[in-house]
């Protein structure tokens, strides 16, 4: 079996938990998060224009984190979507993968 030298990584979160990014839980998330006094955390997307945008969410506590990444929060679609209409426009946006640690430069 290969095995992987982890404090060699470049990304923060590999080597704090010790593992690759494929094997990351919600729970390695939250831990680091906690660990690491994180306060915001950043969606990325890509809008219709093609061009890569983000939401920025103030974590008010550790429930509200684990609510974010298991359930998404609450946007109005219509500032990020022009086919959606304000009065109807309520969406939850949910993170898929890649976690990155906000203002983190890569390689450190």
């Amino acid at each position: 079996m290969h095995q992987t030298n982890f404090a060699l990584s470049p990304d923060p979160l590999v080597k704090f938990l010790n593992k690759t990014r494929d094997e990351f839980t919600k729970n390695d998330i939250i831990k680091y998060v906690e660990q690491n006094n994180i306060e915001l955390l950043n969606f990325r997307y890509v809008g219709e224009d093609g061009r890569l945008k983000v939401l920025n969410f103030m974590i008010q506590s550790l429930e509200h984190l684990d609510l974010i990444l298991s359930a998404g929060e609450r946007v109005d679609g219509s500032s990020l979507f022009s086919f959606l209409e304000a009065g109807s426009s309520d969406l939850y946006v949910i993170p898929r993968q890649h976690f990155i640690i906000p203002f983190q430069r890569y390689p450190p």
